[in-house]
């Protein structure tokens, strides 16, 4: 039987091998995951190094999966908890990154002008989301970017439902005072 074959996404079939699967999953939630590593190291080489560690991760553990919680919740688990701990390594701590956000972002206008204002306001939001502390700035990111409920980021994060709640309504406030204090 195959353990990820619980997912409720119908792209799985019996027949697949676990390996097919994986790669599927990776094919399905790379880029997911990999945000969500970015989120938390502010560099894309080693966010990606640290993708890579919670796919494998996801493979050496997927008899875990039960099928409870949706694929994308389980993995982000996963990611979340990998991330943390390399942060709290010593390795982390003595190379902490410096790179600034580099995003390609299509624009819908056909000014340049437009265009440059949107990326400068679009940066400009990043940057202040990446000064927010760990805490805050995964709830962010879960909620706005991966669009998870606040329950699914409970049982993501390991947190209480009120306390998601809490940091989320803190977040927004911390963003709202950095954005207009221009800091």
């Amino acid at each position: 039987m195959h353990i990820l074959s619980y997912d409720r996404k119908p792209d799985f079939t019996a027949a697949m091998t676990q390996e097919e699967m994986m790669e599927q999953v990776m094919t399905d939630y790379g880029n997911e995951v990999l945000y969500l590593c970015y989120t938390y190291v502010k560099e894309w080489n080693l966010a990606e190094d640290l993708a890579q560690d919670v796919f494998l991760k996801a493979y050496e553990k997927a008899d875990t999966f039960k099928g409870e919680a949706k694929l994308k919740t389980w993995l982000y688990k996963i990611a979340a908890n990998h991330c943390r701990d390399y942060i709290k390594s010593a390795h982390y701590r003595y190379s902490m990154v410096t790179h600034k956000i580099q995003m390609y972002i299509k624009g819908t206008s056909s000014s340049v002008e437009e265009i440059a204002v949107y990326r400068e306001e679009k940066n400009k939001l990043y940057r202040h989301i990446f000064k927010l502390p760990l805490k805050y700035r995964e709830v962010i990111f879960l909620y706005y970017y991966e669009e998870l409920t606040l329950q699914e980021i409970s049982d993501t994060l390991n947190a209480n439902l009120s306390t998601i709640k809490s940091r989320l309504t803190k977040a927004r406030l911390l963003l709202k005072d950095a954005i207009k204090g221009g800091k």
